[in-house]
């Protein structure tokens, strides 16, 4: 990655989804070496439905390939400001993470969050309130049931309070 980086310094377009062997460390040294980036496509398999990718691409190879979410962002963040069309499906960043891209990349005009299952949609209003025009933010789109986070009794209410900003269903 650090070659391509390196000789691709007009770079505008860089799609690397399904790259699992790419990590924080390749971002950033994009993000130095190609100034003119302009779109980012770091999108991956679907984490919580593995059934999708079985057969396709061994569990060994996703399994030793962690993705770090926040530290992804970070990079696309602190190296990529001039970013105007970011893909990042299934990224397991927080909104943490998505708060330093949208801080930090505010020409951002596409942004495309489908899957990422750490973010509320009040986390994504939040962070994606500074882009200066944004044209489309797809958010993730799907119910997490309660059973996965261990919540406790009665939690999965708030959770759905969290995800579709509700108050209805508080007990």
């Amino acid at each position: 990655m650090a070659r391509i980086a390196s000789r691709c310094t007009n770079l505008r377009e860089l799609d690397i989804s399904y790259c699992y062997e790419v990590s924080h460390e390749s971002l950033v040294l994009i993000g130095r070496n190609c100034p003119n980036l302009k779109v980012l496509r770091r999108n991956l398999m679907n984490w919580l439905d593995p059934s999708q990718h079985e057969g396709v691409v061994p569990s060994e190879y996703l399994n030793a390939c962690p993705q770090e979410g926040d530290s992804e962002a970070a990079a696309i963040g602190k190296y990529m400001p001039r970013l105007e069309h970011l893909e990042i499906r299934f990224s397991k960043l927080t909104a943490k993470g998505l708060t330093s891209i949208c801080d930090s990349c505010p020409d951002l005009m596409h942004l495309d969050l489908s899957g990422c299952a750490n973010l509320t949609s009040r986390d994504i209003v939040k962070a994606t309130s500074n882009l200066k025009n944004p044209k489309e933010i797809i958010k993730p789109n799907f119910y997490i049931p309660r059973s996965v986070f261990h919540t406790e009794r009665y939690g999965h209410w708030r959770l759905y309070d969290e995800r579709f900003q509700t108050d209805v269903f508080r007990i």
